[in-house]
């Protein structure tokens, strides 16, 4: 199966498609994490996306969609995955359909988790996350330790940049002007568009999604 992510930055679909990696037993995929891995190497890769997501500006379609056909193309992919943060752009559902038909693979469920604004503001700016690991913590102050115990360095939590209240904005309007069509575009594709109130706990919004999913 797999399962494209929509939504807000700060909508929570990070945190329900591990859920659905595990009960699924399918690899979640974000393409975030593979970013913030190249920003911390301090790769060509990762110093041009360290400048986007600064800015809260999205990642080039072609570094997003080369990444997206190799993970897709692996073993533990086989049996399916869930895409998370990977399809911004009306352009990159377009190359994911494309780069879909090549593996001879295909798209089972659109998932939109919907968050009002200004919840995900007050969100995100009160989250910190590992500078290690990227685990987010809510309610944490910078400066202080993270408590994961898969990684061997003890990281320290920090605020991103782009989780600062203005940048914040800025990446919901970059939502709102670019993402949000790619909404309307699965509709007229024929896509199986589901949408989840992501407002709750995150036990709530998992039984939506799971009988969004009939799972």
């Amino acid at each position: 199966m797999i399962i494209v992510l929509l939504g807000p930055p700060g909508a929570g679909k990070g945190t329900q498609g591990e859920h659905l990696s595990e009960e699924l037993a399918i690899p979640k995929i974000a393409t975030g994490d593979v970013l913030r891995a190249a920003v911390r190497e301090g790769t060509p890769l990762g110093l041009a996306a360290k400048a986007a997501m600064e800015r809260g500006d999205l990642v080039p379609d072609d570094v997003i969609l080369g990444i997206m056909k190799e993970a897709l193309a692996s073993p533990s992919a086989a049996r399916g995955a869930i895409l998370d943060g990977v399809i911004r752009t009306t352009p990159q559902a377009e190359g994911l359909a494309r780069v879909l038909a090549e593996l001879g693979r295909t798209l089972d469920a659109v998932l939109v988790v919907d968050v009002p604004d200004e919840a995900i503001v007050e969100r995100l700016s009160a989250r910190t996350v590992c500078d290690v690991c990227q685990r987010p913590f809510t309610g944490r102050a910078p400066g202080e330790r993270c408590d994961a115990d898969d990684h061997e360095l003890q990281g320290t939590l920090v605020r991103r940049k782009d989780d600062e209240p203005d940048a914040i904005r800025n990446r919901l309007a970059v939502y709102q002007r670019q993402t949000a069509p790619v909404i309307d575009w699965y509709r007229t594709h024929g896509a199986a568009l589901k949408f989840v109130d992501g407002m709750g706990t995150q036990d709530e919004v998992l039984t939506r999604i799971r009988t969004t999913l009939g799972l």
